[in-house]
């Protein structure tokens, strides 16, 4: 999977024009707060959502992604961020979804 992954990732970077390559930036996802999340201060927060469910399910060696359960469960964490601005991301996941780290 990791090396699917990397392949995928370098074939998107070879398509794309030098001074875009050089732009891309790197998030600690560790660090954004529900307000960024919820926000869209860092991306669209489906694309956050669908790294935290990787990370998760990782963590669970579950390889099966439920697409309209990761709908469902982004909405529900964009509500819950919205309510609470000043929780980082993932301790809100925690919080919701009941994970440990």
């Amino acid at each position: 999977m990791y090396r699917l992954t990397g392949i995928v990732a370098a074939i998107g970077l070879a398509s794309l024009p030098l001074s875009q390559a050089q732009a891309q930036v790197t998030v600690d996802v560790a660090k954004i707060t529900c307000k960024q999340f919820a926000e869209y201060k860092i991306t669209n927060p489906r694309n956050i959502a669908l790294w935290l469910s990787g990370y998760y399910n990782s963590k669970k060696n579950n390889t099966i992604i439920d697409t309209q359960k990761m709908v469902e469960n982004s909405d529900k964490l964009t509500r819950y961020c919205l309510a609470n601005p000043t929780v980082m991301v993932m301790q809100a996941v925690e919080k919701v979804f009941g994970v440990n780290p």
